[in-house]
């Protein structure tokens, strides 16, 4: 009876083991997983930039994902595909981030080469600027949390442009300054 009982329970192991290896190969890449989650367009534009190998590629990915709403909030040139890939890679941290990873950050890298800004309060976790509002959605390769607004990474050159005007603002007030000292304390 013991030897039966033995051979039963390694019976129901290994086909336990076996469910759990046929769930895995299962579970469906990042994009894979958003065209199931209905995150249309940004699968159109994951497409239209080139990286669709990229993101079904072994990662892991962390990405945040703007919903159609968000697309449909801003301009966003899909023919333009060196920006576009710019402004997705923005999304897309290398790494798989789940939740409880990302509420003790403060900052998390891009494949962009910009870093988004985490803050956690009451009214829940943020991320770049973007209220997230699901979280945890696993897939093969890495995580999607779901964002409701299109982050957009900073550009270089504007953002030169604009430290050297306010250098020379600054330089301009102090020169000023050094002109109407009349001495007085």
């Amino acid at each position: 009876m013991m030897k039966k009982a033995f051979i039963a329970l390694i019976f129901v192991s290994m086909l336990s083991i076996g469910m759990s290896a046929a769930e895995d190969e299962e579970m469906m890449t990042i994009v894979e997983t958003a065209a199931e989650e209905n995150f249309s367009t940004l699968v159109t534009a994951v497409d239209a930039a080139g990286l669709t190998e990229t993101l079904n590629g072994e990662g892991p990915f962390t990405v945040f994902a703007p919903t159609d709403e968000a697309f449909a909030g801003v301009d966003i040139d899909m023919n333009d595909t060196d920006s576009l890939a710019d402004i997705l890679k923005y999304h897309v941290a290398s790494g798989e981030y789940m939740e409880a990873d990302v509420v003790n950050m403060t900052e998390i890298e891009t494949l962009e080469g910009g870093e988004l800004s985490v803050e956690v309060t009451d009214a829940g976790v943020m991320v770049g600027g973007a209220n997230v509002t699901a979280t945890d959605i696993v897939c093969s390769n890495g995580v999607i949390h779901v964002i409701d607004a299109v982050l957009m990474p900073l550009d270089e050159e504007l953002t030169m442009e604009v430290e050297e005007t306010v250098e020379e603002v600054v330089g301009e007030i102090q020169d000023i300054g050094d002109d109407n000292d009349t001495g007085l304390i």
